[in-house]
């Protein structure tokens, strides 16, 4: 199958704008073969959008997702975008449309609220960890900080998930100047596709956004006196294969567009060679949750201890 990243620059609040690119892509790189089109989260509205994140929402029945589902006519393609539900909540999504249908909307299940992030503050979280067939192959949508919670990957993987489509908004010093973003996602987005064994197609944006783009909009000059200033967003997206290294990889700080072939031979052979999954049980995980949530959590007194090194309890 071939896949395409597209790592763009969205204009903040410039849906329609932000809309015409992202179609615009889906028809060029349709027409050169691409299977699978990806885009960065929020790919539509810009990621800073604060108060005015209702204005910036689009439902399924909108024009514009029923224009960018169709473009999609002949290929498939993710795309992050805040959607509004018919119950009026609002999410951070990806919308999934394949050969001019929605699918489906992944919805952000684990919304940061430190920093410089407020999602939290705005959205709602998801609450399902979906996987589709595209192919030959079964595909799970992430975004951003769900990667940093390894319960929601390894709930893609009991799915016989074949490929994470990973789209984020990484920017440079948002988590101040002790944490490396550039170098933490590139660790993630190994880690995964070598222990799980599976390819981790990872979009990311580029470009200079931040709470001070909006100020003239939703915030007085007294409310945003202490705010951060502008982040650069430093792109990098990659492709990794199922043994953890890397296909190909996008500049960093420019937009740009990478794309590969991926095959489910490489996906078998890893599968033979480092069967890491073979013998994972999920009814297991499930029993102890379970009892981890129900409080029971037979803890071994030193005596006991004593006992089982002894050989007298086991």
């Amino acid at each position: 199958m071939q896949v395409t990243i597209c790592q763009t620059n969205p204009r903040l609040f410039a849906v329609e704008q932000n809309l015409e690119q992202v179609i615009e892509r889906i028809a060029h790189h349709r027409a050169r073969g691409a299977e699978l089109i990806i885009f960065p989260e929020l790919a539509l509205t810009g990621y800073f959008v604060g108060a005015r994140y209702h204005e910036m929402a689009l439902r399924l029945d909108s024009p514009q997702i029923k224009r960018l589902a169709a473009a999609t006519k002949g290929t498939a393609a993710v795309v992050g975008f805040i959607e509004e539900s018919r119950s009026m909540n609002f999410y951070n999504a990806a919308l999934v449309a394949v050969d001019g249908e929605i699918l489906f909307c992944y919805r952000k299940i684990n919304l940061p609220n430190y920093g410089v992030f407020e999602e939290k503050k705005f959205f709602s979280g998801g609450k399902r960890v979906p996987v589709f067939r595209l192919g030959e192959f079964n595909v799970a949508v992430f975004i951003c900080n769900d990667l940093w919670h390894p319960s929601l990957p390894y709930l893609g993987i009991a799915q016989k998930a074949d490929i994470f489509v990973t789209i984020f908004n990484s920017s440079q010093g948002s988590m101040g100047s002790e944490f490396c973003n550039i170098e933490s996602w590139q660790i993630i987005n190994k880690f995964y596709a070598r222990i799980f064994g599976i390819y981790n197609l990872c979009a990311n944006r580029v470009g200079e956004e931040g709470p001070e783009n909006r100020r003239e909009i939703d915030y007085s000059e007294e409310a945003v006196a202490d705010a951060p200033g502008s982040f650069n967003f430093w792109g990098g997206s990659e492709i990794i294969n199922p043994f953890g290294q890397e296909v190909v990889r996008a500049r960093l700080h420019e937009m740009d567009e990478v794309g590969a072939v991926i095959d489910r031979e490489m996906l078998r052979q890893k599968r033979i060679i480092l069967p890491y999954l073979r013998n994972d049980d999920p009814h297991f995980t499930q029993r102890e949750l379970e009892r981890i949530l129900q409080g029971d959590k037979q803890y071994v007194t030193r005596r006991e201890l004593r006992k089982v090194v002894r050989g007298e309890k086991y």
